[in-house]
């Protein structure tokens, strides 16, 4: 045999196992293609709800699905989100209210405008932070939420009373005529115009 022979069996044999090992790293080259859009996607969908479940999968999915040289812009912007993230105002915080969340939505914006750009998507910012429809009616259902989950919370650990108005009591019809006759038997009694049997 020949060593073109060999070369031949050689090819022959090792061609459909390389064709497989080709497959298989497209496959996987377009998985995560295909996270890195879920992800970016998710993001831009939900940029007006950021307590929204599927937004703070999306954002914590990043560090795993961001990974190398091309994407390290994107890591950058997300560690500089969730540090501002962190430092949510409490009430012994200083800085809150809508400085803060105005500073969310603007590293939120740079974040979504890096990783737009490395997946070849071509927003601006300011379509990034306005572009989106969110309902009025959305943010007042999810802050009356919001307070009534507070309100509940606070009743149940006694740091609010339960106020009670009691405007009547209800009663079965013949019992309330009863209690009428009761009622203007005391009023006579009282004025004299009826006196107890048996009196004083």
């Amino acid at each position: 045999m020949t060593f073109a022979d060999w070369v031949l069996i050689f090819t022959t044999l090792m061609a459909p196992l390389l064709a497989v090992q080709t497959q298989k790293l497209l496959e996987r080259k377009r998985d995560d293609g295909n996270k890195k859009l879920w992800i970016y996607k998710t993001l831009m969908s939900t940029r007006a709800a950021g307590v929204s479940p599927a937004h703070v999968q999306a954002l914590n999915s990043i560090d795993l699905e961001f990974q190398g040289k091309a994407y390290e812009v994107v890591r950058t912007a997300w560690k500089i989100l969730l540090d501002h993230l962190g430092s949510y105002p409490t009430e012994d915080n200083v800085v809150r209210g809508p400085a803060w969340e105005e500073k969310r939505g603007d590293l939120l914006a740079q974040l979504l405008l890096q990783m737009g750009r490395t997946l070849g998507y071509n927003f601006d910012e300011v379509h990034i932070k306005k572009g989106i429809y969110s309902p009025v009616a959305h943010s007042r259902i999810e802050n009356e939420n919001q307070l009534v989950r507070e309100g509940v919370i606070s009743l149940l650990q006694g740091e609010r009373p339960l106020k009670m108005d009691v405007v009547g009591f209800p009663v079965a019809p013949q019992a309330a005529v009863e209690g009428e006759k009761i009622r203007k038997g005391l009023i006579d009694m009282l004025d004299g115009k009826n006196a107890l049997k048996g009196g004083v």
